[in-house]
């Protein structure tokens, strides 16, 4: 009787670690250098995507609060931008943050256009993805990438004033 209490208090300690250390794994999965290539007739190195690319590097830092800082530089390329993050199944899945999300979507961050209230309002079955994309956005809203857990790779398209610059690349 007394083995069989310690090993029930044993396996639901075990849950809780396993559960809060599974969150914390994948967002420090995403946290690092990834190596790869941008693609856009633009830049002096590159080709038009699909026919050539520059080599390139994003290192990949957590801000706290469920923003990432995402800094990308190459020969002929170097910008940093700060994303929020969302679980979504095996991805994590990047948006605008501030005032480049208000200038892209029309609205702030926050005002719930489409059903309101808070991420305690998820229900079972969303992702903080999906309920991220019924709060803050409409059908038509655009999102320029993200992280594929299994893959350890991560791809974003940075909006510049001369055109769409893409990032795809792998975890080093």
């Amino acid at each position: 009787m007394k083995y069989s209490r310690l090993l029930l208090i044993a396996v639901i300690a075990f849950s809780f670690y396993a559960c809060d250390k599974n969150d914390e794994l994948e967002i420090d999965d995403i946290t690092g250098t990834y190596i790869g290539s941008l693609t856009n007739s633009n830049l002096k190195s590159a080709l038009d995507e699909g026919q050539g690319s520059d080599d390139a590097t994003t290192d990949v830092k957590l801000m706290g609060d469920g923003q990432i800082q995402v800094h990308c530089y190459s020969t002929d390329f170097d910008t940093t931008i700060v994303l929020d993050y969302y679980h979504n199944n095996d991805s994590i899945m990047v948006c605008l943050t501030g005032d480049d999300f208000t200038n892209m979507y029309g609205h702030m961050k926050g005002e719930g256009h489409m059903s309101g209230g808070m991420m305690g309002d998820m229900h079972d079955d969303e992702t903080e993805w999906m309920y991220h994309m019924d709060d803050e956005h409409q059908d038509s809203d655009e999102h320029y990438g993200g992280f594929h857990l299994d893959s350890q790779s991560f791809e974003y398209t940075f909006l510049m004033p001369d055109g769409k610059i893409k990032f795809k690349g792998q975890k080093d």
